[in-house]
């Protein structure tokens, strides 16, 4: 069965970051669906899968539901999955790898599941290749400036109920192709995103990342100032599916005739390691904003003060990372007090792992959402003026 004028999506972002996934959605014309940690489900049209996967700033990875059917015994599966539309998402010679999870099912082998859904899609297409170690399918993915060498399938199976989604991204979202270079504890733009998201801050507003290591966060402020697609240097799986040959063409066209010039207002990115700020000059240069960011080596402490309107947006380092409780204590501290001295009129948000160390700041912040980075449970946390 081909693929319906209206696709069945399925958006996946960090748990706690749901809710600004869904304002994205709403954002593009598409309207966000049910909800549930993890993920947003979403229905759209080729056009606007084509604006998800450029503009989703917050989202992992997006996929379009291709079957769903009961299966007990794998002579079940086998006929169901001889019924799939397979061509629709992958094509001849090409590759395809089956990512299986299965729960309180009766076909509870993985790999067994696998197994049978490559042969469906042997019999229905030529020439096809499975991939079946994920690491290799990973690899295989590794440019993202080029179409996907795999196709992913993501196959769950809940109470003997078999959902079967094509990834349409690929690589991961948070890939956005400029960071090659990296300072020590990187965060991911996807993340960093959503700091910027959830903090409120206004793309025309004047910004300051004091610890910004190779610059992710004044990148994709730069990128939202400019009204920059998020996915504009990369290309996406479903770009290659039958019936989507002129539909990202067509996105990146409304997505460039989008974008402002320039910054609408200063952005600011400062590290006290010098080879950060090298980093951080070159991810810029890939991104298309090294003209819009002011990138400089400097303390905390030797931050000058401004007396206008802004935010300083940040992610300092946690106990469980890097350093000594007693420095950290010390970072914080100065942190907290170059803000009251040197910006008492702007807001600040900040990504936390520790309440200890935010009272060392002394400032009275409020919780507006809480997720994960590298594994560590972190909350967003602001103050506003």
């Amino acid at each position: 069965m081909p693929l319906a004028a209206t696709l069945d999506g399925y958006a996946t972002t960090a748990p706690g970051v749901e809710s600004l996934l869904a304002d994205e959605l709403a954002g593009l014309g598409i309207a966000p669906g049910a909800t549930e940690p993890g993920g947003v489900a979403f229905a759209a049209t080729r056009a606007q899968l084509a604006d998800a996967l450029l503009w989703l700033r917050t989202a992992n990875r997006v996929v379009v539901r291709i079957a769903k059917f009961h299966a007990r015994s794998f002579a079940e599966l086998e006929r169901h999955a001889a019924r799939v539309g397979w061509g629709d998402v992958i094509g001849a010679g090409g590759a395809v790898h089956f990512r299986v999870t299965s729960k309180k099912s009766r076909l509870y082998h993985e790999d067994g599941i696998a197994e049978r859904l490559e042969r469906g899609v042997a019999g229905a297409i030529s020439d096809v290749r499975s991939v079946r170690a994920p690491s290799a399918a990973e690899a295989m993915e590794a440019d993202v400036t080029e179409p996907p060498a795999v196709q992913r399938i993501v196959v769950r199976v809940m109470r003997d109920e078999m959902t079967l989604s094509a990834d349409a991204a690929g690589a991961l979202l948070h890939l956005r192709g400029y960071r090659q270079a990296v300072a020590k504890a990187p965060l991911r733009e996807t993340l960093a995103s959503a700091v910027l998201l959830a903090s409120g801050w206004e793309p025309d507003t004047p910004l300051l990342d004091p610890m910004c290591g190779s610059g992710t966060i004044p990148i994709e402020a730069a990128m939202m100032s400019r009204r920059m697609a998020p996915g504009r240097a990369r290309r996406f799986s479903a770009e290659s599916w039958p019936g989507f040959d002129g539909a990202f063409a067509a996105a990146r066209d409304r997505a460039r005739a989008m974008e402002f010039p320039r910054a609408r207002a200063p952005i600011v990115g400062r590290d006290r390691d010098a080879g950060a700020i090298e980093a951080a000059r070159a991810n810029a240069e890939r991104a298309g904003v090294a003209a819009d960011v002011d990138f400089g080596q400097a303390t905390i402490s030797a931050l000058t003060a401004d007396g206008g309107a802004g935010w300083v947006v940040t992610n300092p380092p946690y106990g469980a990372r890097i350093g000594e409780r007693a420095v950290l204590r010390d970072l914080y501290a100065v942190l907290g007090r170059v803000l009251r001295e040197q910006r008492p009129g702007w807001n600040f948000a900040m990504l936390s792992a520790d309440r200890m160390l935010e009272g060392q700041m002394q400032l009275k912040l409020e919780e507006v959402l809480k997720t994960a980075n590298g594994g560590i449970p972190v909350r967003i946390a602001r103050s506003k003026q």
